[in-house]
């Protein structure tokens, strides 16, 4: 899923760079406004889950790049305002979840994860579940901004995750 998610991440940024930044920050009525501002919720979401499993206590070492990343104020906040100085961030995370993913062990995913939100909720849950919940977030949310590109004429191409399966012999 590490892999699908960066090679889906670098083909999304560049379908998104084919527009001009007034269009990528332009309102198109998302849930979170415009193209931008979905991929900065991505990013978002993807800090606090990564700063969260850095606290786990299987703490993988190719977590700490993200350890002194503020924690964003919310899922909603501008992380940065053009699609290029973003996507020098996704690239970087992209990496850093590849590592982790390379990192955890089987025995991790049956553990516990606790975390408490920005709402004072605590929460525990499996964490391979939750690792389930981290790809599947970024997932549904690239498929807001296909369609968003898709609108504005931008064609992204094939999305399956197939597509990143490697080829068995039969």
């Amino acid at each position: 899923m590490a892999t699908y998610n960066q090679w889906m991440n670098e083909r999304l940024y560049a379908a998104a760079a084919t527009l001009p930044d007034a269009e990528l920050a332009a309102d198109r009525k998302a849930f979170f406004g415009s193209i931008l501002g979905t991929l900065n919720h991505v990013v978002n979401g993807d800090i606090i889950w990564l700063k969260r499993f850095a606290a786990h206590p299987s703490s993988c070492p190719a977590l700490a790049p993200v350890v002194p990343l503020p924690l964003p104020a919310g899922l909603n906040e501008p992380r940065a305002a053009t699609l290029a100085e973003l996507a020098v961030l996704r690239r970087q995370l992209d990496g850093v979840i590849v590592g982790f993913a390379g990192e955890v062990r089987d025995q991790d995913l049956d553990t516990v994860l606790s975390w408490t939100n920005s709402r004072g909720q605590t929460w525990h849950r499996q964490f391979g579940g939750v690792l389930q919940h981290f790809f599947n977030h970024q997932t549904h949310h690239r498929g807001q901004v296909t369609t968003l590109l898709s609108q504005q004429g931008v064609d992204v191409g094939a999305t399956d995750l197939l597509l990143v399966l490697p080829e068995v012999a039969a």
